[in-house]
């Protein structure tokens, strides 16, 4: 692997209300994520539980990505998606 650019992965898991709902706000999102160096998202639902969402995405600088993670936008986005609780955040290089 070239050590010249390397990229960190991220994995969220989280419940929703409605996974419709929350789809239209994820996609209306992806403009912060793209600011955040969060890009690639690739969404899975759960085949026993449709309103369980596992993402993964690429990661260009994992500080920026951690702040964004912890932003008011961010959050105030998943709960007008219907995000239920915390969700699951995993960076894996």
């Amino acid at each position: 692997m070239s050590a010249q650019h390397s990229t960190e992965a991220l994995t969220i898991r989280h419940k929703v209300k409605d996974c419709g709902v929350w789809r239209k706000g994820y996609d209306e999102h992806e403009k912060s994520r793209l600011a955040a160096g969060v890009t690639n998202g690739k969404v899975f639902r759960s085949a026993e539980d449709r309103n369980d969402i596992l993402i993964l995405q690429d990661v260009s600088d994992e500080a920026k990505a951690r702040t964004w993670l912890g932003g008011d936008v961010l959050k105030n986005a998943m709960r007008k998606a219907g995000v239920v609780g915390s969700p699951s955040v995993r960076f894996a290089s």
